[in-house]
């Protein structure tokens, strides 16, 4: 069953389970802020990534990705002169089925996905792979930046760790959308064990690309 969502197009992806704040001044999104602090419980809208376009700009967005995840509000601080600053949660994945232009904000007519669990006797094998890739992915980060990751336990949980590295992880956009898209954990932490292995081979082989400090949360300027 489908149903309407307002949309928060962005240049970044977000995934279940992960935290992204978020600094709101255009007016549209504004009025997206004050709609869903007028409603009901849980407030939530969809943050999408955008395949071609920008974030600002009234005619920014040109094409979106279809498949984003609805982001929850968990604080909400108002400034004097109409600002925001959110934080918000991750919940669901979704598919964007169609696009509503008449509010000030894009809606989208989407259909939530569900996340179906792995056979735990497949999963177990794949998160611990998954968990010592991903560690020497940050090693590699460490040793070639000169810089700390502070990394805490990784979850046995298949999916939530799924999302933990590819939220983690430096790798392009289109990639990161190949990982929300992907409906089976176990074909998405498959993906991930490639692409740490390609980048870990990277990191220890060029010195041409600026480390990022894993310990800072992503903050978009919308």
């Amino acid at each position: 069953m489908s149903e309407m969502l307002s949309l928060f197009p962005l240049g970044a992806v977000l995934y279940p389970g992960m935290l992204m704040p978020l600094h709101i001044f255009e007016e549209r999104y504004r009025q997206l802020v004050r709609d869903l602090l007028d409603g009901p419980e849980p407030r939530r809208f969809g943050v999408i990534a955008i395949r071609k376009g920008r974030e600002t700009g009234i005619d920014g967005v040109r094409s979106l990705y279809e498949i984003g995840c609805t982001a929850t509000l968990r604080r909400v601080e108002r400034h004097d002169d109409g600002r925001f600053d959110i934080v918000t949660v991750g919940t669901r994945r979704f598919r964007l089925l169609g696009l509503d232009e008449t509010q000030p904000y894009l809606q989208g007519e989407v259909e939530m996905l569900a996340e179906e669990p792995p056979d735990p006797a497949a999963a177990g094998p794949a998160v611990r792979v998954i968990q010592v890739a991903f560690r020497e992915y940050l090693d590699a980060l460490t040793e070639w930046g000169g810089a700390t990751v502070r990394l805490e336990e990784l979850p046995d949980e298949p999916a939530l760790l799924s999302f933990i590295v590819a939220a983690a992880m430096v790798i392009d956009l289109p990639e990161r959308q190949a990982l929300l898209a992907e409906s089976d954990t176990l074909r998405r932490l498959g993906l991930q064990r490639a692409l740490l292995s390609r980048e870990t081979a990277m990191l220890r082989t060029t010195t041409s690309r600026p480390v990022p400090d894993l310990r800072n949360t992503p903050y978009s300027p919308n």
